[in-house]
This record gives structure tokens, sequence and C-alpha cells, in this order.
């Protein structure tokens, strides 16, 4: 059962995948956002790709859980997945963007090589841990 998660940001959409096995999450190059139908027709076109049975959307919650205007964002993006026929569920990402800098801080890349990689790090996190909890349903959007 492969799955692709995204990291939805303003100017770029992280993706990462995961194995056939459903074990591991590997980076998938970042989309650059233009218009919101053409960001969809493209993660559309990785999910085909990938033949993804769902996909994993993360969900940038408040610390103390509540929405904000970032996680409405994704949610909004997420149900458009979803009227398109693929399997979405949100799932919580508070702190992989922060988590994704330290490792390639403590990695030793230079800070415009961050910048390009963040977006696919962040979501190879969200898959990871959506892997390792044991793909429960989540919330849907």
């Amino acid at each position: 059962m492969r799955l692709v998660a995204l990291d939805v940001g303003d100017k770029t959409i992280g993706l990462a995948a995961s194995d056939e096995l459903g074990l591991t999450a590997q980076g998938l190059p970042t989309i650059r956002r233009a218009r919101e139908a053409s960001d969809i027709d493209a993660v559309m076109a990785t999910i085909r790709e990938r033949e993804a049975v769902r996909a994993i959307v993360g969900w940038p919650l408040n610390m103390d859980g509540s929405e904000g205007p970032r996680a409405n964002k994704c949610r909004a993006f997420a149900k458009k997945l979803a009227a398109r026929g693929v399997e979405v569920r949100l799932w919580d990402e508070r702190l992989t963007s922060r988590e994704a800098e330290r490792a390639m801080i403590e990695g030793g890349l230079r800070r415009e090589k961050r910048r390009e990689i963040v977006d696919r790090l962040a979501a190879q996190l969200i898959l990871q841990s959506y892997l390792e909890s044991g793909c429960p349903e989540g919330e849907l959007p």
C-alpha cells in the first residue's frame, strides 16, 4: 500500500512517498506553487505515478491543538484533493518543519541547500510519523 504525504506551504508543496511495503518514507521533488488548480493537478500526477492509495496532508495545528489560519488552508487543500477522488487524511505535523531544519543544520547543510529541501524533508517526517503510528484513520478533511 503506497502513500503520498504533503507539506503544503504558501510557496511550495513538499512531497514524500512510502515504499511498497509501507515501511519507509522517501522524499520526492518539491512542487513550486503557481495556481491552486495546477498545484492540485501536480499532486494528482504524483499520486497516480506512485499508484498511491491515500494522501496524508500535514496539518499544522497550534501548540494547544486548535486550528489556525495555516491549518485551515491545509484542510481546504485536502478537501480539494478529496473532491478529485483521493482518499485523504489530515495528520498533525506540529514542529516537523522545525525538526527538519534542525536536522539539516546538524548535518552541516548550507542555508541555500536547506531552503531547497526543507519542505521535502518535512513531508518525509510527516509520512514516517504516520507509518510508524500504524497508519490510523486520522482526521478527514
